[in-house]
């Protein structure tokens, strides 16, 4: 991913040494797999020269394993990353800034390759990171940022530049994943497996990151960049979690022939590009309904070669730790490719899609008393916002304080949904605010 004449010349000066060292900043899980692995495999990569760890940081120098334990120490990640002892600058620190993003700095300033799977810092500083390896003809990679093991980063920077792509979307965080697959087997509530999944250790003591939405809108926003050729714009992304799901919608979504399953989607529309992160309604026979566990998976549609669909381990430390492997292999292959499909002076901030151009279908569960004229109210007020029903179910649930009402509507702009259930929440028959989760339209 080198970018002009001098790029090449310093990546052809780079290729002529037989061993390439590495730095590698951050040895949790993912920091100790990479060093493993070129501890047992120096000669992975296709170009014929091995690897070797040269230099390590971390947060603490607390007992670690002999693969690391006996590697040059560096307290501070930004003098790893500015050393010459080593020829590529690995960053599995991870965060959005901080010393991370300081270290990644200083390494593509001086003009050193860049490898990470840091996904916070890539979404809301890419374009930025882009420059700076533009400028100084540096490789900057991140494979393991998306889907950890999985290749979807690949499959757009490399596979798809010969299409153009109209929709990326799919399951992109496994802790959800996870939650949802045991709420949806064991009818258990969100707070009780969230804490399973804790125990277990596929979510984090502040699990906010994952269940929020957030780790997903990082993804999704990289993934958006390299599709439409823009600049990661996560703050532009509509970020909803999982945490209000509960255990009747997702009985009830199984009664209309679905299961629930977060999903991130990156679209164009019109001008414009809609990147959201939700829950989303799926229909029990299309394949990311059978996506179970930790796993990731993403789907691709291109203009010209219709739709690809990928599965795999979305984190881990083995897969993860492959992925950045596989990116230190293309540095040392010396490939040429904008960080983002087109040069970094060209990449621009996403038009975000007017809610008027999006169009959706969704589930509305409404907890209602159970007194006469109350369906009639529900369906006079969704028409006079614009809203159409597809399909109603009222079923009694006992134990629930009232009558559960679910209806699914045609496609309809975002906008008038929105309006729709700001109208319904004011109805004095509902016993609580409507419950809103989209219908999948991948």
């Amino acid at each position: 991913m080198l970018l002009g004449g001098a790029a090449l010349s310093g990546a052809g000066a780079l290729m002529e040494k037989r061993k390439w060292r590495i730095g590698v900043a951050g040895l949790g899980t993912i920091g100790a797999a990479l060093v493993e692995l070129i501890a047992e495999r120096p000669d992975f990569a296709p170009s014929g020269a091995a690897v070797a760890v040269t230099g390590v940081s971390a947060r603490s120098r607390r007992r670690r394993s002999a693969a690391i334990s006996d590697l040059p120490w560096f307290d501070d990640p930004v003098a790893l990353a500015c050393s010459d002892a080593n020829d590529v600058f690995v960053e599995l620190i991870g965060g959005g800034e901080g010393p991370a993003k300081a270290a990644v700095e200083a390494a593509l300033s001086l003009g050193k390759p860049v490898v990470t799977a840091n996904k916070a810092l890539i979404a809301q500083h890419g374009a930025q990171l882009a420059g700076l390896a533009e400028a100084a003809g540096a490789p900057l990679l991140f494979e393991a940022a998306v889907m950890g093991g999985t290749p979807a980063v690949k499959m757009l920077r490399e596979a798809m530049v010969g299409d153009e792509v109209e929709l990326v979307a799919g399951i992109l965080n496994g802790t959800c994943n996870y939650i949802l697959t045991q709420m949806q087997a064991s009818g258990r509530p969100f707070a009780e497996v969230l804490a399973d999944a804790q125990r277990l250790g596929y979510a984090e003591a502040d699990a906010i990151m994952d269940v929020g939405g957030f780790d997903a809108a990082h993804k999704i926003s990289i993934l958006a960049a390299l599709a439409f050729g823009c600049a990661p714009t996560y703050g532009a992304a509509k970020i909803e979690g999982i945490e209000t799901i509960e255990p009747l919608d997702i009985r009830l979504a199984r009664d209309l022939g679905y299961c629930i399953k977060l999903i991130a989607t990156a679209a164009r529309f019109g001008a414009g590009v809609s990147v959201q992160v939700h829950p989303a309604l799926t229909p029990l026979d299309h394949p990311l309904a059978r996506v179970e566990g930790v796993s990731n998976a993403l789907f691709i549609q291109g203009r010209r070669i219709g739709r690809i669909f990928i599965e795999g381990p979305g984190a881990g430390a083995g897969p993860t730790a492959a992925a950045v492997a596989a990116d230190i292999a293309d540095v040392m292959t010396a490939a040429v490719r904008p960080v983002f499909q087109r040069p970094a002076a060209a990449l621009k901030p996403f038009a975000p899609a007017e809610p008027g151009s999006t169009l959706g279908q969704a589930y509305l569960r409404l907890m209602v008393r159970d007194e006469p004229g109350v369906i009639a109210s529900l369906t006079e007020t969704l028409a006079a916002a614009g809203v159409s029903i597809d399909s109603f179910l009222q079923k009694p649930v006992e134990g629930v304080g009232g009558v559960p009402i679910v209806l699914t509507t045609h496609r309809v702009a975002e906008s008038v949904l929105s309006e729709a259930t700001r109208r319904m929440a004011a109805l004095p028959s509902l016993l609580e605010p409507p419950r809103l989760i989209r219908i999948a339209r991948i």
